[in-house]
């Protein structure tokens, strides 16, 4: 039995049509709020446990009986980072040891072992939360991630009205990136594949490291309009969080992650040789931005 959080987020919803693929022979059981936004093709082949994944009582009926755990903190602006991570988890950590889940694949942040690491803000607290469930005695594997890609659709209505991206890094740093597709295929091979043990990292890089102006060359050619990056200084980023009403130190937790990937904390990443098969921004551009934009035009 395979347990899934957050099966209608972004990865879970790649993630969930790869574990019920006609060549997989595992049971099924999914933790969701709104089991309504569930894909069709979901119904009455996967086990509904109805609630939140933060709830110990909602946990103890996912985890009964559970080989694997598939485990994605949702984000929330209204909790401090150690809150968000570590605080969120701290039910479920209790949940594997009381019910022998075996193995568990967690999605965290890319940095460990960097001295940026330590004050990285919501890298940070994703960290701590993956020491956490590695301290419980389960085998664990944490999906050290980079930015995603689809980071940049919430920047489709600036690039539809004013050709613009915004971020705070340095246009000229290289950095990997990832699709959340090829996020949810790790996920799903680990899952799958149970022979590991103990506990570690396994980075999950896009196949090439990109500059903000490298994506929008790629932008303007893939989009056939002008695009163009802009950089937006760390008070102004502070300042249009904590308009949305945000947790204060939420909020420095995504400025001071920002500096730390500003200042390398994502560059120099090792790929394996598998990452060449890894889905290219250009051409998740093409398959998934253009569309956005195009319909936003």
């Amino acid at each position: 039995m395979i347990v899934i959080t957050a099966p209608t987020g972004n990865i879970g919803r790649h993630l969930l049509p790869l574990l019920l693929a006609p060549s997989v022979e595992e049971e099924v059981r999914v933790v969701v709020r709104d089991p309504a936004r569930l894909p069709a093709a979901a119904h009455g082949r996967v086990e509904v446990v109805t609630g939140s994944h933060g709830d110990r009582a909602v946990l103890d009926r996912a985890f009964e009986g559970a080989d694997a755990v598939f485990w994605l903190v949702p984000p929330d602006g209204s909790r401090t980072p150690e809150e968000a991570y570590v605080g969120f988890t701290r039910p479920a950590v209790g949940a594997l040891a009381a019910h022998g889940v075996g193995h568990v694949v967690g999605v965290s942040a890319h940095g460990r072992g960097t001295p940026l690491a330590n004050r990285a803000g919501l890298v940070t607290a994703s960290l701590a939360m993956d020491d956490l469930i590695g301290a419980s005695g389960v085998n664990y594997r944490a999906l050290a991630c980079p930015s995603f890609y689809e980071n940049l659709l919430e920047d489709v209505p600036s690039i539809v009205e004013r050709g613009v991206f915004t971020d705070s890094v340095d246009p000229y740093l290289k950095a990997p990136l990832v699709a959340v597709a090829d996020i949810a295929a790790a996920a799903a091979a680990l899952l799958l594949d149970r022979s590991w043990s103990g506990t570690g990292s396994v980075p999950v890089l896009g196949p090439e490291d990109l500059s903000p102006l490298d994506r929008a060359r790629i932008l303007t050619e893939r989009l056939g309009r002008p695009v163009r990056y802009e950089h937006q200084p760390y008070g102004e980023l502070h300042a249009a969080l904590a308009g949305y009403g945000l947790d204060e130190d939420f909020v420095r937790g995504v400025v001071e992650m920002k500096r730390a990937k500003d200042a390398g904390l994502d560059s120099g990443a090792v790929r394996s040789p598998s990452a060449a098969s890894t889905l290219s921004f250009a051409q998740w551009c093409t398959d998934t931005l253009a569309p956005a934009v195009l319909e936003a035009s």
